[in-house]
């Protein structure tokens, strides 16, 4: 797959550093662990040598994964973005005008995407709603349980 792909520079640095742990911790165990179940004999019928050569098909396929997206990032700069609107890399505080509920999202790339810590993916319903608006506008989000609709309180 080509194609640049939206980052921010923290998850750029996120994705380096998870390669780097998986080639220094994660790749030795493996290695460690196939040399562990060779040494217990016929691998033919051997449970522990096919896990730890599936571990490090799971293992070198996540390398290979991240090292394709690092190298096709196109890292956006959001330090100098202006806060009068909402775009990439904007922290927003909404009001659910539906129920009164105050949330705060950071719009990322998608794989930088974490709804529980509040970072949604720039290609998620709500952040392509939010794209462009402005401080107190609304955003009307259709979500399978119907529309919602959201008011900006603030852009940081």
């Amino acid at each position: 797959m080509s194609g640049k792909i939206p980052i921010t520079k923290k998850g750029l640095e996120k994705m380096k550093e998870e390669v780097k742990r998986l080639k220094k911790e994660e790749r030795p165990k493996v290695i460690q662990a196939i040399a562990e179940a060779r040494a217990h004999g016929d691998i033919s019928e051997n449970a522990e040598y096919e896990a730890a050569k599936e571990r490090q098909s799971h293992v070198e396929g996540k390398i290979k994964w991240l090292e394709d997206r690092i190298a096709r990032a196109d890292v956006i700069d959001t330090a100098n973005h202006p806060k009068d609107r909402v775009i990439f890399g904007a922290t927003v505080f909404l009001e659910d005008l539906d129920n009164g509920e105050k949330i705060k999202y950071t719009i990322v790339g998608e794989d930088e995407a974490d709804v529980d810590n509040g970072s949604i993916s720039v290609t998620s319903p709500i952040a392509r709603a939010l794209i462009g608006k402005q401080l107190d506008d609304t955003a009307k989000v259709i979500t399978p349980a119907g529309i919602r609709e959201f008011m900006i309180l603030e852009i940081s």
